[in-house]
């Protein structure tokens, strides 16, 4: 249930949950239970997360007196007062600071508690508050503590002006402390060297007990605490002080208070005749102290305890808590009426922020100012009332749920079913746009349900503040907003769309026809659009039109006198940052041409090439854009490119793998037993793509438009397309689905069986057929072969059903229903393969690598599994036909008798769709996702050349996209297993910041920490085989642990032309090994570095650490220089001090840049002179916007002509500067490089072939009733292809490199594990 609570909560509620938050054991959940409110679903089938973190304290707070200035029991808080209590856990010794603040405001409304308001009803200001940071263990030179967890709340009353801080801090002796003053052991050591060094003088004395030690140290304390004032030196030759303390003990003493006069010991000077509250550092420091060793002595075992000659007896602070928080004395229920909620406290009760003793008068309170705090989360707060007054058979209670409801408020169990009847699911984040499709396409199905449809979708946009939807509900239009919202428009729409839009709601709803004729009227009439008023009166839009002024200003262009070149720039950008808009753009252009009477502008509309400086049969053709396949062109002109898998296309008659069942049962592709269906489809999908090879080999124009099919067959598996027609709600026509049981079936269904994706080689190339060896004998090896070896996330991606969220900034561009066709995310990152037992877990401060630093707590499990990639178990449930049960699917009562079937709802006459409607509207995925889709499918429909040790089919495709990596993994026994899998692309992260490719890749082939059976083990991968064709996936969706949201990284990739992968290789020669481990090594270093200059160099008041002294120091300066009557006494040796810190801490920040730059550079030229297997830069794919929406497009590289070429859907450009590709652009969001293709060097003329054109000339012939059947090329095109097996080095195998001009006997052998340092 994605809410999040914003209400407050009592000061009964907050005092008990503050007696369970430990700020050092966070749930992993993230969840705060002193600032947050749990949100409970009364439908989850899994029991809650944990509130608490596993082994954190529930706090027993105990009085520190001196501390405190409490609420007196008659005393009435006034604008002057300031309240403090001071407590210290008898348990964990951690400390406690409550501030209750009355001094903003004045006496003329009366402060809570009162009549109105029986209790303080405090909400958290995260603003002003200051969570601890993890990570820092050593106390703060200022206050003496490691951290301080400091939260802020205040009184939701408009007449109470209490403003509530809480401090948690931790306890004062560390853990190496205490082991100094309780650890028998370390005791032992210290007082025996002691007694070493003058047996004769400590004759007599033995081993002091930890009581004693901590008595001892509590006696100086006390003893300085007690005689303000005089110093009792206490001699470092003193035996009693050796033995229990000593000079091993100097550090604790020093940060006690104690100070050295020569070889003695002077005790703490606190402020003598301190007044209470203590407010001297050091006599709270001593207090704080003295408190912790109380209850260090009082864990000590009873027979320790009988020597200790006081009684330790904590001080309750619960009632002085109460008491100033005004909740000592409330108004409390009757006992027996909440037992029938459950044996614990009901998660409700913690929801309205109360507690389950409350009487009804202040559940009821609590409920009140929940919404009048947080208004937009009534739906749960009034759930929650109702929860608790039916456990309680509260009448009172009762009746307040019956009178919010008539007052128009909704539960969120009333949202819930909501939901349901429109067949959705709460949890799910849908757009309104989506749930008013499901909406209109529930009312077609029927019609006799849309009174109570239109109830619930009311419901629905009550609960999400959704005007848009609510208009739809009441079906009121009365202004041009609402017009717009009715027809699903949007204020960019252009006319021609509007209008289009009114036919599709007249289709889809006759009955609609005058209030849709009324909205165009108000959306003309805003406009001031004299077409769409000609539309109203004949049917047929006027001529949409735009003048020059308007042209330059849409194209953003303000020099009217700019070249022609310049203009087509322009444009090209504008279409690539908002493709909705390209009709509108090529308009302006339009006006522009014939207003300037320009015949290049006019070349460029009529035929789309911008230049002309090469002949046709010499430039790449362009692939129009059918709608949301701005990512399938990039990766279809990629393929195209690729000459060995072009060749294998165009003569797939000669591969194709035969459709045999007893041949078939043999197939394995990604792991698993590949189906016939599967093979069909395959084979469908390969004749498909090349039909469009052959077209842009043969067109004559400048660009050519992929077929629906092939679109469909690329983006969607078979599994998913049944789910891909049950989401095209917004299409104007719903495309026929076939015949079920002999009944033509037009969409939507209803929801499929939900499945799960798991990653395989062909599933963003985690590779699924793994050799595992173990290299130490009688070690057990944990996978077997039911096991599986990859992970099941491809994560982050937004919570629910997979239903896309536009960013605020983008929902004004957007035209969903019919244009739109830009609006795809890119890529989710699939987290680093692992074995069922190994997960990543966050690096800690020793790791070098830190590519997977919030990762694992974002990735979620994919619905809705592609067939074609799928490795689950072939007996799987499979989404369930008309006829079938299915527990998740939900629908509406229908009308008519018991026991009798629901008549056929009415069906709309069927229409011919073409098949890209799904994947406009359907397809979702990215362009990893398509290119394991595209590569499953091509191995599915080709025969095997061969097959592996598993069976795996090994062919053209695999040799050349395919390699094999393998990973080494040390376990705390120092035993190293080892496993080899497939790979088809490196992934490559950017979330922590700007970097090289090399960098980049680092990151994954580095040493990482992985979780293995519970404990931490390091593992590193090699390259044991690299494919010809080596793909780098860069995954830049992260997700934000703070926010809970993804957003995309735009963190710069500098990229090199030329890279070398020697250095991953995987081989049997210790010089490499021992270079990477010295290169991991230096990476802590590194790690180490920047950690402490980002602490040096880094503040909230934008000055370094140095500057910061040194303002200090000359502000005291300033102060000892005033006029006698000002001036203020600085002790010299202060200012000196500060001074000689401030130098220091230059110095540190100097020395610590100029490491910072060594490390950098020996780690950049660590493998310089590995040069002997280069790989050349072929494509770059681009992404424009953010993580849920944006635009691709790509950059190739032609090797023959030497020039790089933007293909940018059916624009294909020159680019002139290659800053466009290699140099960060500026702004919100800039262009970034998305997936990156490498090209072995010494093969790139076999493997490249950019151009492949040989234009056919159209000629016009009347022709009747012609049915094409056959697609075959000419045959003149026809080339014979043999089987490509490139001269691929098996980086694994025994022999050496094949490249003639690489030196013999220098390849990259396999190697044993044994062989392997760490």
């Amino acid at each position: 249930m994605n809410i999040h609570l914003r209400g407050g909560k009592t000061a009964p509620r907050l005092l008990q949950d503050l007696c369970s938050y430990d700020p050092r054991k966070p749930p992993p959940s993230g969840f705060n239970i002193l600032t947050d409110l749990p949100c409970h679903d009364e439908e989850q089938k899994k029991p809650p997360p944990p509130l608490v973190g596993k082994g954190s304290c529930r706090h027993e707070w105990s009085l520190k007196q001196n501390q405190c200035s409490s609420a007196e029991i008659s005393e009435t808080p006034d604008e002057t007062l300031l309240w403090i209590i001071a407590a210290y856990c008898a348990r964990c010794r951690s400390h406690l600071e409550l501030l209750l603040d009355f001094r903003e405001g004045d006496n003329f409304y009366p402060r809570c508690p009162n009549e109105d308001m029986p209790l303080h009803h405090f909400v958290h200001t995260p603003e002003s508050s200051s969570p601890r940071q993890p990570g820092t263990t050593l106390p703060n030179l200022n206050h003496g503590f490691a951290w301080v967890d400091t939260q802020e709340f205040r009184c939701s009353s408009m007449s109470c002006c209490a403003k509530l801080q809480i401090r948690i801090k931790p306890p004062r002796l560390t853990p190496d402390w205490v082991a100094q003053l309780s650890d028998t052991i370390v005791i032992k050591a210290r007082a025996e060297k002691a007694i070493a060094s003058d047996p004769e003088r400590f004759e007599g004395y033995g081993v002091p007990l930890p009581i004693q030690v901590l008595q001892s140290t509590n006696a100086y304390i006390s003893n300085a605490m007690s005689d303000q004032g005089i110093k009792k030196r206490i001699q470092g030759k003193n035996r009693r002080f050796m033995l229990n303390l000593g000079e091993p003990c100097s550090d604790l003493l020093e940060y006690i208070g104690f100070s050295r006069e020569g070889e003695d010991w002077l005790p703490p000077q606190p402020e003598p005749s301190a007044d209470i509250p203590f407010t001297n550092p050091v006599n709270i420091r001593l207090d704080d102290i003295e408190k912790e060793l109380y209850v260090l002595i009082s864990k000590r075992p009873d027979d320790e305890k009988r020597t200790f000659k006081h009684q330790y007896i904590p001080m309750s602070a619960i009632d002085d808590l109460k008491r100033t928080l005004g909740s000592l004395d409330y108004k409390k229920s009757i006992r027996s009426r909440t037992v029938d909620l459950t044996k614990q406290e009901h998660p409700f009760y913690a929801g309205l922020g109360s507690i389950e003793d409350f009487h009804d008068e202040l559940i009821k309170f609590a409920y009140d100012r929940q919404i009048a705090s947080d208004p937009d989360n009534t739906p749960y707060y009034l759930e929650c009332l109702q929860g608790i007054a039916a456990g309680r058979h509260s009448e009172e209670l009762q009746t307040k749920v019956a009178i919010e409801a008539s007052g128009d408020k909704i539960s969120f169990g009333d949202v819930r079913a909501a939901y349901k009847e429109l067949g959705l699911t709460v949890n799910g984040n849908h757009e309104d746009d989506t749930i008013i499709g499901i909406f209109k396409s529930r009312i077609v199905d029927a019609p006799k349900q849309e009174p109570e449809l239109r109830r619930a979708l009311n419901v629905i946009g009550q609960s999400r503040s959704s005007q848009k939807i609510q208009v739809m509900a009441s079906q009121v239009v009365t202004n041009y907003e609402q017009a717009l919202s009715f027809l699903g428009a949007e204020p960019d729409t252009p006319d021609d769309f509007i209008s289009t839009m009114f036919t599709v709601k007249v289709n889809e709803r006759p009955a609609d026809e005058s209030t849709a004729r009324y909205a165009i009227l108000l959306i003309a009439s805003h406009r001031n659009s004299q077409a769409l008023r000609k539309f109203l009166e004949t049917g047929t839009l006027g001529e949409v039109e735009i003048d020059v002024d308007t042209a330059y200003a849409l194209l953003d262009i303000h020099d009217k006198a700019v070249e022609d070149d310049l203009i087509l720039t322009t444009y090209n950008v504008r279409v690539s940052d908002n493709p909705s808009q390209l009709d509108s753009l090529k308009n302006a252009v339009t006006a522009i041409a014939k207003a300037r009477n320009s015949r290049r502008l006019g070349d460029f509309l009529n035929t789309g090439m911008i230049s002309s400086e090469y002949e046709l049969s010499e430039w790449p053709v362009g692939l129009e854009n059918i709608g949301n396949t701005c990512y399938l062109n990039s990766l279809l002109q990629f393929y195209f490119t690729i000459k060995p898998l072009r060749d294998l296309v165009m003569n797939i008659d000669d591969f194709k793998m035969p459709i045999d069942e007893e041949i078939l049962k043999s197939k394995r592709v990604g792991s698993r037993i590949v189906s016939k269906k599967e093979v069909t489809r395959a084979q469908q999908f390969v004749d498909e793509l090349r039909k469009l090879f052959l077209s842009m080999i043969t067109s004559s124009k400048a660009s050519v438009t992929p077929e629906g099919q092939l679109a469909r067959l690329t983006l969607v598996s078979s599994s998913k397309e049944d789910h891909i027609r049950r989401q095209s709600m917004l299409s104007p026509t719903r495309p026929s689905l076939g015949e079920i049981h002999g009944e033509p079936v037009y969409g939507p269904l209803g929801p499929p069986a939900e499945t799960i994706q798991n990653d395989s080689e062909m599933a963003d190339d985690v590779g699924a057929n793994s050799t595992e060896t173990n290299t130490v004998e009688g070690e057990d090896d944990h996978d077997g072969d039911s096991s599986s070896d990859v992970t099941l996330v491809d994560g982050p991606a937004p919570p629910g059903n997979g239903v896309m969220i536009l960013d605020e900034n983008e929902q004004g561009l957007q035209q969903k229903a019919f244009e739109d066709k830009e609006n795809l995310p890119p890529a989710k990152p699939p987290v680093r393969e692992s074995s069922p037992e190994m997960h990543l877990v966050p690096l800690g401060e020793s790791s070098p690598s830190r590519i997977n630093e919030e990762q694992g707590v974002s990735n979620a499990l994919k619905q809705g599994g592609d067939e074609s990639i799928d490795l689950t178990n072939d007996d799987q449930d499979s989404p369930k036909t008309i006829g079938e049960t299915s527990n998740t699917q939900t629908t509406s009562a229908a009308a008519g008798p018991p026991n009798r079937p629901p008549p056929y709802p009415p069906r709309p006459k069927p229409i011919d769709t073409s098949a890209v409607q799904e994947a406009e509207i359907g397809a979702q995925q990215d362009v990893t996702e398509v290119i394991a889709n595209v590569l499953f499918q091509l191995q599915c429909a080709i025969k095997a050349e061969s097959v592996d040790n598993s069976g795996e089919q090994i062919d053209q495709v695999k040799d050349l996209f395919f390699g094999k990596q393998k990973s080494y993994t040390r376990n705390n026994k120092g035993a190293i297993r080892t496993k080899e899998e497939y790979m088809s692309d490196i992934k490559v992260d950017v979330a922590s910041g700007s970097r090289d490719i090399y960098a980049a890749l680092d990151g994954a082939y580095d040493v990482q920490e992985v979780e293995v059976g519970g404990g931490i083990e390091p593992q590193y991968t090699s390259i044991s085989r690299l494919p010809p064709v080596l793909q780098v996936h860069v995954q830049r969706v992260q997700f934000n642990l703070t926010t809970r949201s993804s957003f995309k990284s735009n963190n710069h990739l500098e990229l090199k032309e030329t890279i070398y992968m020697d250095r991953y290789m995987d081989s049997d020669d210790p010089e490499l090994l021992e270079r990477r481990q010295q290169c991991w090594q230096w990476k802590k270093q590194l790690l180490r570095l920047e950690n402490r200059k980002e602490q040096l160099a880094k503040s909230d008041m934008g000055m370094d650490m140095p500057e910061i002294l040194k303002a200090t120091q000359a502000y005291l300066q300033n102060l000892s220089e005033l006029d006698d009557n000002n001036s203020i006494e600085v002790p010299p040796t202060l200012i000196q001090g500060i001074e000689d810190a401030a130098r220091e801490a230059k110095a540190e920040l100097e020395s610590i840049e100029s490491q910072i730059n060594d490390l950098n550079s020996n780690i950049s030229s660590q493998f310089n002179d590995l040069q002997k297997i280069p790989y050349r830069l072929q494509s770059v794919f681009i992404h424009r916007g953010y993580h849920n929406s944006g635009h691709y497009w790509i950059y190739i590289y032609d090797f023959a002509k030497e020039m790089w070429r933007k293909y940018n859907d059916g624009y294909v450009t020159e680019v002139k500067d290659f800053k466009e590709i290699f140099v960060q652009e500026t702004g919100d969001r800039p262009a970034t490089p998305y997936f990156l293709v490498y090209v072995r060097d010494d093969l790139r003329e076999q493997l490249v072939d950019s151009v492949c054109r040989d234009p056919v000339e159209e000629t016009l012939k009347e022709t009747q009733d012609v049915e094409m059947e056959d697609y075959s090329r000419p045959a003149e095109l026809e080339t014979p292809v043999t089987s490509y097996a490139p001269d691929v080095p098996e980086y694994g195998a025994t022999q050496s490199y094949q490249n003639p001009e690489w030196p013999s006997g220098e390849g990259w052998n396999n190697r044993t594990a044994a062989g392997h340092g760490w």
